[in-house]
């Protein structure tokens, strides 16, 4: 597994969104919350992000763009999307390509079952740079951490 230290150049990437392709090189001196969950629709996945969602104002004020990634397709974006209501970038790695290059694609149990999944995690890149990471993620309160720490930047 790819571990990603706070300090390190973030690690390159090109995805599609409902709204075109994005890249890494797209926030180059700009400040982007890069976070990655397990699925559309599901529970936790939905409240991650609706949190960033209602503070997606907030996040603009402080100049950081907000985009969650997952194996999802285009298209199940959309609907998630269209669904809540949401104010983020959704990003459609559905090879995986991109969460296993941050090193968030995990071996996980469920009932003492092995299986690989994606661990829900968040990068703070700031031109480039990776500035925090939060790892196995809570979704209480996360969104009003990572704004936190973009603001403190």
């Amino acid at each position: 597994m790819t571990e990603i230290a706070e300090g390190a150049t973030a690690p390159d990437f090109e995805l599609e969104t409902p709204k075109g392709p994005v890249r890494l090189a797209d926030f180059a001196g700009k400040t982007l919350v890069l976070y990655f969950y397990p699925k559309d629709d599901t529970p936790g996945c939905t409240r991650e992000a609706q949190d960033f969602s209602a503070l997606a104002p907030e996040f603009a004020k402080a100049g950081a763009s907000v985009l969650g990634v997952s194996k999802d397709s285009l298209k199940r974006h959309e609907n998630f999307a269209k669904k809540y209501d949401l104010a983020v970038s959704l990003g459609a790695d559905p090879d995986g390509a991109v969460i296993e290059r941050y090193g968030s694609w995990v071996e996980k149990s469920l009932y003492g079952r092995q299986y690989m999944g994606i661990d829900r995690s968040t990068f703070l890149i700031h031109d480039g740079v990776v500035r925090k990471v939060w790892r196995k993620v809570k979704v209480p309160n996360h969104a009003q951490q990572v704004l936190d720490a973009v603001k403190a930047l």
